[in-house]
């Protein structure tokens, strides 16, 4: 098979038309095309001021040099206004010169009627001076103006003809170009509008973007301070809770003079560190709970009503705690688990430490699409209302009860707590799972 040729650069912009410049400028934003109009705006005076000098040098006469100082007076304010119009649009002069734009109008107007009444060469520089008129005066005094200078622009053709009535191309010309440039002028402010109006939406949806950026990182903050918060309180509240008790109990076997039962207590106290520092390590990476890494849920519930019993002893109370599984055990949710094992630890914490119970036990029940947990106790009981109202008190009270609800609640699921005083507690948990 023969190779195909290479085509030709020619043959790639018509088969790629769309890289030519005018079909770029055709898909161009409105700023862009104003940036290009104005471009053009400006070669077009310099050019035909150009060719104003050049003739009136040419022709010669005694004034052809006044009027190409003048031409350059007029070039310099005209090159004046619109570096610094610019400068001030790129935000890199603190002057303002939109003050002094009818001060510069006419002063380019004036220096314009001056080197038409020396020459007729530069009377095709009204044109561009039309559009100045219309984008820096109101409409019906650009209106006024425009005609003032056509009619100046015809004047000086008749004048030039030396005809007793001026030829209909005289007065036609300069009427249709001044036609032109005011609808040219009026179309050039309609899109200036336009790229206004993108340029402050522009900016009112950057503004909303920032905004809305500062608050989901405010939003993530918080998001993660309250996680932190439950796991501290959860994890190493609780883990240095049972130290201080067990430092304690062992204080005082060590008073009593029983060396084996406080250094049993001691052990307890390291293990209780150990197990918190891994809760640290782990949590502050947004790993689950190691109890579970390994292991069921079923398990880790086991080994804490385990060691739940071990602490209350070794600080010198009687609690027995077990538990109870009701259902077939499912693989449910590592959020799930993790919910349910951190709500353990909580309601057996405040058991150890505030109930002054004989017996604790953790039931859990698989349900299919449903895991239900009951953490009850026969200890002292309390108001539950009186304890909500407790729960933003100054020394952190009621912040356990406060967590869990958030953390059940997140995994839409349900908890109630059902205690009176001299009563025992019960808290029921409840959270929907995928049934495997």
């Amino acid at each position: 098979m023969p190779a195909t040729p290479l085509p030709k650069p020619q043959e790639k912009a018509a088969a790629n038309p769309s890289r030519g410049p005018l079909d770029a400028l055709e898909n161009a934003s409105s700023a862009a095309i104003l940036r290009v109009l104005r471009v053009t705006l400006h070669a077009g005076f310099a050019l035909l001021l150009a060719v104003g000098m050049v003739r009136t040098l040419a022709v010669g006469g005694s004034l052809r040099w006044v009027w190409a100082a003048t031409a350059v007076v007029l070039a310099a304010v005209y090159l004046a206004g619109t570096v610094l119009e610019k400068r001030h649009a790129e935000g890199r002069s603190g002057m303002d010169p939109r003050r002094y734009g009818l001060l510069w109008l006419s002063l380019v107007t004036a220096l314009w009627v001056l080197l038409l009444a020396g020459s007729a060469d530069f009377a095709w520089l009204a044109f561009p001076i039309f559009f100045l008129h219309l984008h820096l005066l109101p409409r019906r005094a650009a209106l006024l103006t425009v005609g003032l200078m056509t009619a100046a622009v015809v004047a000086s053709q008749w004048a030039v003809s030396g005809a007793p009535v001026p030829h209909a191309a005289a007065v036609v010309g300069p009427v249709l170009g001044a036609v032109f440039s005011v609808i040219t002028g009026l179309a050039y402010a309609a899109l200036y509008r336009e790229a206004e109006n993108q340029r402050r939406a522009a900016d009112e949806l950057r503004r909303t973007r920032q905004e809305l950026a500062r608050s989901q990182h405010q939003a993530g903050v918080l998001a993660e301070r309250e996680r932190l918060a439950r796991e501290i309180h959860d994890t190493l509240a609780q883990g240095l809770s049972s130290i201080v008790l067990l430092g304690r109990a062992a204080g005082q076997s060590l008073a009593e003079g029983d060396a084996a039962t406080a250094g049993g207590r001691l052990a307890l106290v390291e293990q209780t560190a150990a197990d918190n520092l891994a809760e640290a390590r782990r949590f502050v990476r947004g790993l689950s709970s190691p109890q579970l890494d390994g292991s069921t849920l079923v398990e880790a519930l086991d080994r804490l009503c385990r060691r739940t019993g071990t602490e209350a002893a070794a600080a010198g109370a009687q609690l027995r705690c077990r538990l109870e599984v009701d259902g077939e055990p499912q693989d449910i949710p590592q959020p799930a688990r993790v919910a349910l094992l951190r709500a353990a630890q909580a309601s057996l914490a405040n058991v150890r430490e505030h109930a002054r119970a004989a017996n604790a036990v953790v039931s859990l029940a698989f349900l299919g699409s449903e895991v239900t947990m009951d953490v009850y106790d026969d200890g002292t009981g309390f108001d539950p209302e009186a304890a909500a109202g407790a729960l933003d008190a100054a020394d952190g009270s009621g912040f356990g009860l406060r967590s869990l609800r958030d953390r059940v609640a997140a995994l839409n699921g349900t908890l109630a707590v059902e205690s009176a005083p001299g009563e025992g507690t019960v808290v029921a948990i409840r959270l929907p799972v995928v049934d495997p």
